[in-house]
């Protein structure tokens, strides 16, 4: 399969449309009484958040063609951040404390991508993996870190600005539909961004890497220096989803950072659609649904998600999002009569046809 092939940026507008309304409804369900006991919008907070994680790989694995199964460890480290800075008296601000443990993320995968962006391939995958292995063992095996217990977050951060709004909060994020409705506006933020340099010229020159790089060196660009700054930005945005993570959790542990996450990401990236980041959010989504209805149905669940995604590889190898776009293009095919052929009425491609029937 080429690389063209098995991604999607562009969508319909019915589709587009479909996934709007549905977003609508999202953004109604806390409000509109389902839920009396918070479970499910709790759980809805923690797919949007892993949305968001799925879209920072998507950058990566859809966008610029690599593949990391240590992409988890930015999100764990992001998540170790909030706990270190939150002091055992209080909150801490969420003002300072969101862009400090996203960016500590980003310098650290900035250095990591400075050597792993050397590598291609399989061998991309592995040193990945073996940095986030490094990582998870720092902080396992290391009590002062909070070793394999991990650590608490007492307190969810505090939204106060200071003297300018008295010392009271603009917003009180242990409201769980609060925490939903912010985690919902860092979602929408993150997809317009990235939608957004997707379509720049940085964007397409990542989509031309995946594509041929060695093309891509051929006319001048500096390819190593345009996957390490995607690395880094990837890096940094997985870092606001395990922030998040953190804060509406409670608790981090050195799981957070192990490939088994990563892994996670990577087939909700591909259950969704890779290329396009509302295919990434769709996957989350779609993901942890399942994930809940074959825990529910089996011990067995393992074998099931397995199943599933390799159908979707196999049938649907753009993902769900595909999936959709192909429907609408049968749909819209059943719907559109055929061109009129023969007499003055005859089709253009009637006329590419030569004397022996074959076409030009």
């Amino acid at each position: 399969m080429s690389a063209a092939s098995s991604h999607i940026e562009r969508l319909p507008r019915s589709l587009q449309l479909t996934l709007a309304l549905g977003a609508v409804a999202l953004a109604l369900y806390p409000v509109m009484g389902l839920d009396s006991t918070g479970y499910y919008t709790q759980m809805l907070t923690q797919m949007m958040i892993l949305a968001i994680f799925a879209m920072s790989l998507d950058l990566l694995q859809g966008v610029t063609g690599m593949v990391s199964l240590g992409h988890a460890a930015f999100f764990g480290l992001a998540g170790y951040a909030l706990a270190f800075l939150t002091p055992d008296s209080g909150p801490v601000s969420l003002w300072w404390s969101l862009p400090l443990a996203a960016a500590g993320a980003g310098v650290a995968a900035l250095i990591i991508g400075f050597f792993v962006v050397r590598t291609h391939g399989i061998y991309f995958i592995m040193v990945t993996m073996a940095f986030a292995q490094m990582i998870f063992y720092l902080f396992f095996d290391n009590r002062s870190l909070g070793g394999s217990d991990g650590i608490y977050v007492y307190f969810k951060p505090s939204t106060a600005l200071g003297p300018l709004t008295g010392g009271e909060e603009l917003f009180n994020l242990d409201n769980r539909i609060t925490f939903f409705y912010f985690t919902l506006a860092v979602l929408l933020l993150v997809y317009a961004f990235l939608r957004r340099l997707l379509f720049s010229p940085f964007g397409r020159t990542l989509a031309g890497i995946r594509v041929n790089e060695h093309r891509m060196r051929a006319m001048g660009y500096g390819t190593m220096w345009y996957k390490l700054t995607a690395f880094t930005l990837a890096g940094t945005l997985a870092g606001v989803a395990g922030y998040l993570w953190a804060a509406q959790t409670g608790f981090v542990n050195p799981e957070l950072m192990g490939f088994h996450l990563s892994a996670h990401a990577i087939m909700m990236v591909i259950l969704g659609g890779m290329g396009n980041f509302a295919g990434a959010i769709i996957g989350a989504f779609a993901f942890e649904y399942l994930l809940h209805v074959f825990k529910d149905m089996t011990k067995h669940w393992q074998l099931l998600m397995g199943g599933f995604i390799v159908l979707i590889v196999i049938f649907a190898p753009k993902g769900l999002l595909g999936l959709g776009q192909a429907l609408h293009d049968r749909l819209l095919g059943a719907s559109t009569p055929p061109p009129p052929v023969g007499g003055n009425g005859s089709s253009e491609a009637a006329n590419k046809t030569t004397q022996g029937g074959a076409r030009v």
